[in-house]
């Protein structure tokens, strides 16, 4: 079962930063077609993936990759209202709710990868009552 529930994770976070690539390079989630302020999003899919290698794509390590990842989209989303980007052609509403969507995923994604480390402890856990067999 912990197959599925990775595998379902992986494919959730790899369809929202395909999602996000291509709305930042295509529409542009930030204003208008072009808007230097959808480059930001690179950031937060560098943070995905900076933290996937890290975690050496383990389900626990996974999960806060992603967590940091919908908190890096948050982030862009906060910097973007703050700063008034995207005005007049993205108003709030909008740039709330496409992050939002994105933030959702993921952490629907670190929640599943969460899931699937719970199935299978980390390389050299001991029992679950906390004692070292031997």
């Amino acid at each position: 079962m912990r197959d599925h529930k990775y595998r379902f994770a992986v494919g959730v976070a790899l369809a929202a930063a395909f999602i996000l690539a291509w709305l930042s390079l295509g529409v542009g989630v930030i204003g208008k077609d072009g808007d230097p302020a959808n480059l930001m999003y690179f950031g937060v899919l560098a943070v995905g993936l900076i933290g996937a290698v890290v975690a050496r794509f383990r389900p626990h390590g996974m999960a806060r990759a992603l967590f940091a990842t919908a908190l890096a989209q948050g982030l862009v989303a906060a910097i973007a209202l703050a700063l008034g980007l995207g005005l007049p052609w993205s108003p709030p509403v909008e740039i709330l709710g496409l992050n939002g969507f994105f933030v959702a995923l993921f952490l629907g994604s670190a929640w599943l990868f969460r899931n699937a480390a719970r199935e299978h402890p980390p390389a050299g856990a001991g029992p679950e009552d906390g004692r070292i067999a031997g």
